[in-house]
């Protein structure tokens, strides 16, 4: 990490923090399989799951364009740095370096729930994997979002891949691999 980095880190508005953490389950299907995915994702975050439609067609995976195939959450503040330990313990508190993104966001996947700690299998309900992606940002970056007075962000508030490996290394303990 160059001085300039590390003296960027020190100041409190300069810090990365999590903005979102966002689950998606993916089963291709509606019906009782999305359900009971839908009954998996509300229990281990605690919060109530959205379905997500299809955006096209795809005959070969017999998928019509506006059919629920997914269910997805949305967590922020503590429950998502809560979701997010345990998530990082059931992939073995490692990274690729390749899950980061320009923008210092990130996302991995998590084979089996029951990877999870503290979850038990159910043989009604079965095993599903999931994907959860992480976005980071700085105290400010809002002003890109927002709906009056939007503006660009400067570079000082922009967060690199570096920045956000140092944050889940020296919060989470997670080793980045290549």
């Amino acid at each position: 990490m160059s001085q300039e980095t590390a003296q960027h880190l020190t100041i409190p508005l300069q810090q990365p923090r999590i903005e979102k953490v966002v689950v998606n389950i993916c089963t291709g299907q509606a019906g009782e399989i999305l359900q009971r995915a839908r009954t998996i994702l509300e229990s281990l975050t605690g919060h109530k799951a959205c379905q997500r439609r299809a955006k096209r067609t795809v005959r070969d995976w017999g998928v019509r364009k506006g059919e629920p195939i997914a269910v997805m959450v949305t967590l922020r503040g503590e429950d998502a740095e809560e979701f997010l330990k345990r998530a990082f313990y059931a992939v073995g508190r490692r990274l690729k370096r390749s899950s980061f993104d320009d923008q210092g966001n990130f996302a991995f996947g998590i084979r089996e729930h029951i990877e999870l700690p503290g979850v038990r299998y159910d043989p009604n309900i079965g095993i599903f994997g999931m994907d959860v992606c992480v976005t980071m940002e700085k105290t400010g970056y809002r002003v890109k979002r927002r709906r009056k007075l939007r503006s660009e962000v400067g570079k000082a508030q922009r967060i690199t891949p570096e920045d956000s490996m140092g944050y889940v290394k020296e919060n989470f303990g997670i080793e980045i691999i290549d």
